[in-house]
């Protein structure tokens, strides 16, 4: 009601503000709306221009104007935000002569291809990169008549390449039955697919396209890279075919957002007059996305302005061809190298699955491989460790003074001698062996002096995310007696096939705890990788008690691969736990002896040492 009101209101007003020579009847302006509801494309818009025509007839004013173009130019822009679509146009033409669609001549075979060598440019780029531009996509009934010289001419030429360049960005004209011609070049035979739907208004009928059984020629291999070029001029039956093979998933788009045209557009002339209005008259419905490009235009997969569309197509191809490669390698370094053999054998056929079923087919950049890549080796193999990574060396150690080394401990530590002489020992990730030993009097010092000397000690590794393994033996032996050793561990490195045993140290820096005084570790679902490790062999060897959540469930700390001669790494963990008496702690986590939950686990602790120490 609002619209048909602007729109009458809208009308009216042209008669009160345009008065001169020549007259507009406002039977024309009646005729144009008529044209208009009838005509157009989406009805459902159109509700209210009925009672804006009644509007108008009711007027029996002359609308007066004294230049006509400017008076259609105005009515456009009235109808178009009363409807909201821009393509609805009037023309004020006096001269105007319909435009005959071409027709392919009877030209003999060698003109003919004079003429299309001409209208259609054909290269083979480096890297055996086919580059294919056309500006006019032709029906069915004008592909059959040149479709033996189109073969040999350029397809035959296109189908040997490694990928093609489709470039569509100069493509303004074009029939609807070219669509599916062109898009089952670029899909298999069989199943058909139901590439589109067009609803024709003045008809009210909806025609179905389907990819074609047979055609001229092979099609081009689903296994071959596929890139389309758009621009902003990119238009009507060009933007069906983007939007079918985008939406199929068979071409990747680079470019600019076309310019939303439409299916089928004709023109109507307005009574007698040489007014005209140019309409909408078929839609174009995709069957996979229940919407259509018309109007909003498509959007492409990669944006770049048109004049790098070219060159940012030839990368994305570049990248394309060695995706098989990369996914190959990376599978045989999963199944050489991961830690468990049976769980890396069987992420490395499910990765070679995906490569097969076309999954990576689709990649943009080699940042969208790696993060895709990088979410498939996780979701199959259930650890957040197994995954792409950079190649960045490791920092040299920093060349702390004494006293930088005390506050950053200060820092990283935190300990408390609780109620009833318990202590407190919290930090939240393990520092590598190497690094600690110098600084291991420091530590002793500032940190475990503090409550080496308590009744009953509470470990809190909540928030400890993990880090280097190779300190675990060495903070294992405070919790044992050093008059003898003690085997902590067993650490099967997968790519040497070796076996290390971890063992209590017979030295220590500072004072022993021992094995006598009460020992409670806290946990939660992020204590991971090494406080994953110290917190099983400490339950494992009956030396301490659990309180909170089963851990993460990580691995030990990854080792960097990097994947054949290129420059994607990935992070995989090479070495597990001891299982000869069933699976450790690697993807399972460590369950406690209380669960509880996190929050509520240092109270816990506490109470239980409590009860404990007081009888």
């Amino acid at each position: 009601m609002a619209k048909a009101l602007f729109l009458a209101t809208f009308l009216l007003v042209l008669g009160n503000v345009l008065i001169i020579h020549a007259a507009v009847s406002p039977s024309i302006i009646v005729e144009l709306v008529k044209i208009i509801v009838d005509n157009y494309c989406s009805p459902e818009k159109l509700e209210a221009m009925k009672e804006a025509i009644e509007a108008v007839k009711d007027n029996v004013e002359i609308l007066n104007t004294a230049d006509l173009e400017s008076f259609a130019n105005t009515l456009s822009d009235g109808i178009q935000k009363t409807v909201g679509d821009p393509r609805l146009k009037i023309t004020y033409e006096p001269n105007y002569t319909p435009v005959v669609p071409p027709k392919m001549p009877p030209l003999p075979p060698e003109q003919l291809a004079a003429v299309l060598q001409t209208s259609i440019k054909l290269d083979i780029l480096e890297g055996n990169i086919g580059y294919l531009r056309i500006d006019h996509i032709l029906g069915e009934e004008a592909a059959d008549k040149v479709g033996a010289l189109l073969l040999d001419l350029v397809w035959n030429k296109i189908l040997p390449t490694s990928g093609l360049i489709f470039d569509l960005r100069y493509t303004s004209t074009g029939d609807i039955t070219g669509i599916p011609y062109i898009v089952s070049y670029f899909t298999e035979a069989e199943p058909l697919i139901h590439i589109n739907s067009i609803y024709d208004r003045p008809s009210n009928t909806t025609t179905d396209l389907w990819s074609l059984p047979s055609l001229l020629g092979q099609r081009y291999s689903l296994s071959k890279p596929l890139i389309i070029l758009t621009s902003k001029n990119t238009r009507d039956i060009a933007e069906d075919v983007v939007y079918c093979l985008k939406n199929l998933n068979r071409a990747t788009i680079v470019g600019e957002k076309t310019a939303g045209g439409s299916v089928k557009l004709d023109k109507f002339k307005v009574g007698g007059t040489d007014f005209y209005v140019s309409v909408p008259t078929a839609m174009s419905i995709n069957p996979i996305t229940g919407s259509t490009w018309e109007v909003v235009g498509v959007t492409p997969d990669v944006e770049v302005n048109a004049e790098d569309a070219l060159a940012t197509a030839i990368k994305l191809i570049n990248l394309r061809t060695q995706v098989p490669a990369i996914i190959e390698g990376s599978a045989t370094l999963i199944a050489e190298n991961y830690a468990f053999e049976d769980v890396g054998a069987d992420v490395a056929a499910k990765l070679k699955e995906l490569l097969a079923s076309g999954e990576y087919s689709m990649v943009v950049s080699k940042d969208s491989l790696e993060a895709k890549l990088s979410d498939d080796l996780k979701r199959l193999s259930g650890v957040k460790t197994l995954k792409t990574t950079s190649d960045t060396p490791a920092l040299p150690p920093l060349n702390y003074s004494p006293e930088m080394y005390i506050e950053l401990i200060k820092v990283s530590f935190q300990t408390d001698v609780l109620e009833n002489n318990i202590g407190y020992l919290r930090f939240d990730m393990f520092g590598d062996f190497e690094e600690v030993k110098p600084i291991a009097q420091i530590i002793v010092e500032h940190v475990w002096n503090k409550v080496v000397n308590t009744d009953a000690m509470i470990i809190d590794l909540r928030n400890n995310l993990g880090g280097p393994t190779t300190a675990i033996a060495g903070f294992c032996s405070y919790f044992f007696d050093t008059d003898k050793q003690v085997l902590l561990d067993k650490l099967y490195d997968r790519p040497s096939g070796t076996t290390t045993e971890l063992w209590t140290l017979s030295e220590l820096t500072g004072k022993s705890y021992g094995s006598k005084n009460g020992l409670i570790i806290l946990t939660s679902g992020a204590t991971a990788g090494a406080a994953e490790e110290f917190v099983y062999i400490m339950k494992k060897l009956g030396r301490a008690m659990i309180v909170g959540e089963t851990t993460a469930g990580a691995t030990h700390p990854p080792k960097t691969f990097r994947v054949g001669d290129t420059d994607i790494f990935l992070s995989i963990p090479t070495v597990h736990s001891d299982t000869a008496a069933g699976p450790a702690w690697e993807g399972a986590g460590v369950a406690p002896h209380i669960p509880i939950s996190a929050n509520a686990a240092l109270e816990t602790a506490q109470g239980i040492l409590s009860k404990h120490l007081t009888g």
